[in-house]
């Protein structure tokens, strides 16, 4: 693991490499594991929420690095409104490692087992828990979807978000809610595998979120070890971002 002094300089060298300049006054960069990871669609998809919201002024630019190709990131951005000329690829998880991000689990038989064996809580504590709570729902967490918003699975199964506040309510995340759009994220990364997936022995590797002031200096970081922790606290993912929105 670098030290503190290390790990900001390395940083600044992805900045600097990657053309990642702003006018703002904090930088958001996060690297990502796959570009087809699930905390990865979910993280994307949060961010939209905000960087989209013209009700609120941001004091921070978003940069993203994650392992992909370039077909993918054209389909990730399609989907989860990320901005395409924000977000850089690499082929492999050399960055990853030499920031000290997770590599997951890994037993020696292959990345698909690796995952499955995270998705069921081992070596990744933190998961069992969110997955329960897509089903139970939480009072602490706002809802997801509006009334008007149309929900399709597999051109089977298609209803509104009006459905989740007929049968439990609104204002905040009811159950079922967040499984369900956890299914939808699940679906567009099945259906396109090949190319948000770029090598199965990268779906354990996890990844890491900083905040640089305007010094260029981190003032936040964080490190997930499970799958579906991308944040500190999930039940307020972006939670940690409030202090840079005005």
């Amino acid at each position: 693991m670098m030290s503190e002094l290390s790990l900001n300089s390395y940083i600044l060298k992805l900045i600097s490499d990657f053309k990642f300049s702003s006018n703002k006054k904090y930088k958001l960069l996060i690297v990502w594991g796959l570009l087809g990871d699930f905390d990865t669609f979910e993280y994307a998809i949060n961010l939209k929420k905000i960087t989209q919201n013209k009700n609120i002024n941001l004091n921070f630019d978003t940069y993203a690095i994650a392992i992909g190709e370039e077909l993918g990131k054209q389909k990730f951005c399609e989907y989860t409104g990320f901005l395409s000329q924000n977000l850089k690829l690499v082929s492999d998880n050399n960055i990853h490692n030499k920031i000290g991000a997770s590599k997951g689990l890994d037993i020696g038989l292959g990345g698909w087992i690796n995952m499955l064996l995270m998705l069921s809580g081992v070596n990744s504590p933190k998961t069992i828990q969110e997955v329960l709570r897509g089903y139970t729902g939480d009072k602490n967490s706002p809802q997801i979807f509006k009334d008007e918003d149309q929900i399709n699975i597999i051109n089977k199964i298609k209803f509104s978000g009006k459905l989740f506040k007929k049968t439990c309510g609104d204002g905040y995340l009811r159950p079922f809610e967040l499984a369900t759009f956890r299914l939808c994220n699940m679906l567009e990364i099945i259906k396109y595998w090949n190319n948000y997936i770029l090598n199965t022995k990268y779906l354990a590797q996890r990844g890491a979120t900083f905040i640089l002031d305007s010094n260029d200096k981190i003032i936040y970081q964080y490190f997930p070890q499970s799958i579906l922790s991308y944040s500190e606290r999930m039940s307020s993912p972006l939670g940690f971002l409030s202090d840079l929105i005005d």
